[in-house]
């Protein structure tokens, strides 16, 4: 192959990095405003941040993003390694006075290496949470509790698992199920309503599926970066929550410095270089490298020390 194809092959394949880096940006953007609602105390952020999960793993649209974020995440892995293993070759013999130091910033030097250990976060990011989300058979569902009076005036506490599909009317309560109903009786061993396919609510001994549920991600969140009690979804609290949210910010900070020379870097290989707008494109990617990886990591902060 003569050195011109090699230098063509190189250029391209710098271009599909800057791309696929590019597009990974937008989806740390959409991924950190989902999270955030992680913090919105109580039912109402409960209820947004497992709304928030069921959209994302149903809607059409939002799944062929998926799968092309899949894809990016994997290409821009191995485009970096191919493109590290081809500039090393290029320049087998280093220079006698080589001053790294002095010729480039310290991430930039550093960027195979930086990847590589976001890549190895991501994988254990996704069986911590996507994997859980998608394939535990015992996985919780979201329940909500209502107190409401008794004729006699006492306060009473109604647990029921709410539903994404209204109309439902099951044991006279309208719009989510109780979870009483589904409950089996300690004298027939059977209950008024069956969970089948992990979220869907059945009248047992019949087919027609009458509501759906939301899966409780936000329970597991809370409880993997949790450490004093059990969750109100049963879910034990997690011994080890220190280390996974020093793990967990050590990546993020792993991730700033990633995107401190990735950001500015992407849209000079893509030919932005105009003296005005590069100046512009490097502070903002200077500010984004920051406050993304920031806003990250303080979710497993505040959810150890609330929780």
């Amino acid at each position: 192959m003569s050195k011109s194809a090699i230098l063509k092959s190189s250029i391209a394949k710098k271009w599909w990095m800057a791309l696929t880096g590019l597009f990974l940006c937008l989806f740390l953007v959409g991924h950190l405003l989902g999270n955030l609602q992680l913090l919105i105390p109580g039912d109402d952020g409960q209820r947004a941040f497992n709304e928030y999960a069921y959209f994302m793993t149903h809607n059409p649209f939002i799944k062929i993003l998926s799968y092309l974020t899949y894809f990016s995440i994997l290409f821009h892995a191995v485009d970096g390694l191919v493109l590290t293993i081809q500039n090393k070759k290029a320049r087998p013999i280093k220079y006698a006075y080589n001053k790294p130091e002095r010729n480039s910033k310290l991430p930039s030097r550093y960027m195979a290496i930086l990847g590589s250990a976001i890549l190895i976060f991501i994988i254990m990011h996704m069986a911590n949470f996507w994997a859980v989300m998608h394939f535990q058979e015992d996985i919780p569902l979201e329940k909500m509790t209502y107190v409401f009076e008794s004729p006699s005036g006492e306060s009473v506490d109604f647990d029921y698992y709410t539903t994404h599909n209204n109309g439902v009317t099951i044991n006279n309560f309208r719009n989510h199920v109780p979870v009483s109903a589904v409950e089996k009786d300690s004298l027939t061993g059977k209950s008024d309503v069956v969970i089948k396919n992990q979220t869907e609510f059945y009248v047992d001994g019949q087919k027609k599926k009458i509501a759906e549920g939301y899966k409780d991600l936000h329970s597991i969140t809370l409880a993997f970066f949790g450490h004093d009690k059990e969750d109100k979804a049963g879910l034990p609290a997690n011994e080890y929550a220190i280390v996974a949210v020093l793990l967990y910010v050590l990546a993020m900070v792993v991730l700033a410095f990633h995107l401190w020379h990735g950001f500015a870097s992407a849209f000079q290989t893509l030919g932005f270089k105009n003296e005005k707008y590069t100046k512009l494109l490097d502070g903002f990617g200077k500010v984004f490298s920051v406050l993304v990886p920031l806003g990250f990591a303080i979710i497993p902060i505040i959810l150890f020390l609330t929780k």
